[in-house]
């Protein structure tokens, strides 16, 4: 070191400044800053180091989130079932109850919570606690790879959109088309695993026609799939699973906006010269929480039949010897004429009750593994 490299210690923190490297929220992949000289700065292993955050990150948040709400996600499916369809239709006809199609929308809602409890409470009284469980396993196995996919996508498409056709600048529109690719490559890669939790959560004790369950495993339910109805019947429901990428979509959307108004917030606070204080950083960490939440409600809601048309498809129950369900548009239209549009609407309540806080654990779980790890979601 010379005299005058001694003498003025702040350029070296200066250069240190410079070799610091942006890191994306959800890929980890870092921006190249330059020396002095304007070559530019490399990190071996830095981008592969972060990636790898990320990926454990949001892989635990999907498993935390999706074993705490496992017996929702059970209930939620059944209900959205012909199965449970038909036994409410029984039960209120017992009860001596109109149809619910033409009950005012306060009552049938205020039934419809009512039944949910209900079946909530009569599924592990007849079946066990571990029926509450059913098709956790593919669930875990499935919820890895599909936050890996989806957050690497949306992150290297948000950047490759924004850098080609909007200046380097992110808008509403990068998050519409960055999410919407993301969910329709998540949503191919895993339709497998999610039929086969579907069917599992559908393979009750006793069946109707006196049958016990179908399906041993998850790996039984494949097979058997696969030699029924071959490679394809893995990926009944795909197209319903797309239509659902509308829902994804929107949750980014609304969740990258809120994220937003929070950033401003905080960068408002740095402006006015004040440091942030402990009230501050407790707006920030539950403003996010409160954001995934809200986002994932909002978009939900507003979504919700495809949801109950995916698990029809996937379902596949036969009438007169054959499929009765055979495309999307097609299995809209009979659940509407048979059923009504309330039935388009079955599992709502433990399928909101589920997804809220499902979004807020994994949001939150991803965020706390990132700081874990020394790093952050802020780009």
């Amino acid at each position: 070191m010379t005299f005058e490299q001694a003498a003025h210690p702040r350029d070296i923190r200066a250069t240190s400044s410079q070799l610091t490297r942006t890191q994306s929220r959800e890929t980890g992949d870092v921006l190249p800053s330059k020396q002095p000289d304007g070559n530019p700065v490399i990190a071996a292993g830095a981008p592969v180091a972060k990636s790898w955050a990320h990926f454990v990150a949001g892989g635990l948040g999907g498993m935390a989130s999706a074993t705490l709400t496992a017996p929702l996600d059970v209930l939620k499916t059944r209900l959205q079932s012909t199965y449970y369809q038909q036994y409410l239709v029984a039960a209120r006809t017992a009860r001596g109850l109109p149809p619910i199609e033409t009950m005012s929308l306060a009552r049938s809602s205020f039934l419809h919570i009512r039944e949910t409890g209900e079946i909530l409470w009569q599924v592990p009284k007849v079946e066990g606690w571990r029926a509450l469980f059913k098709g956790l396993g593919p669930n875990l196995i499935g919820v890895v790879p599909a936050r890996a996919i989806n957050f690497y996508t949306y992150g290297n498409g948000k950047r490759i959109l924004s850098n080609y056709f909007n200046n380097g600048q992110e808008s509403a529109w990068i998050h519409v088309c960055a999410a919407a690719c993301a969910g329709m490559l998540t949503g191919t890669a895993t339709n497998p695993i999610w039929l086969v939790k579907t069917r599992l959560q559908l393979d009750k004790s006793i069946h109707t026609d006196g049958r016990g369950r179908q399906y041993k495993n998850a790996l039984d339910c494949t097979m058997q799939t696969l030699r029924k109805e071959g490679i394809p019947g893995l990926y009944r429901g795909l197209s319903a699973s797309y239509l659902g990428v509308t829902e994804s979509t929107l949750q980014w959307m609304l969740y990258e906006q809120m994220k937003l108004s929070l950033n401003r917030r905080e960068q408002r606070v740095l402006n006015s010269g004040k440091e942030l204080s402990a009230w501050d950083h407790t707006v920030a960490w539950t403003g996010k929480l409160t954001a995934a939440g809200a986002a994932k409600f909002i978009a939900a809601l507003i979504t919700y039949p495809h949801e109950v048309v995916r698990t029809r498809l996937r379902q596949a129950p036969m009438e007169n010897g054959q499929v009765k369900y055979t495309g999307l548009a097609q299995c809209f239209r009979l659940i509407w004429k048979e059923e009504g549009m309330v039935a388009l609407y079955g599992g709502l309540v433990p399928h909101m009750m589920r997804v809220v806080p499902s979004a807020a654990i994994m949001f939150g779980t991803y965020e706390a593994v990132l700081k874990l790890f020394g790093t952050s979601s802020n780009t």
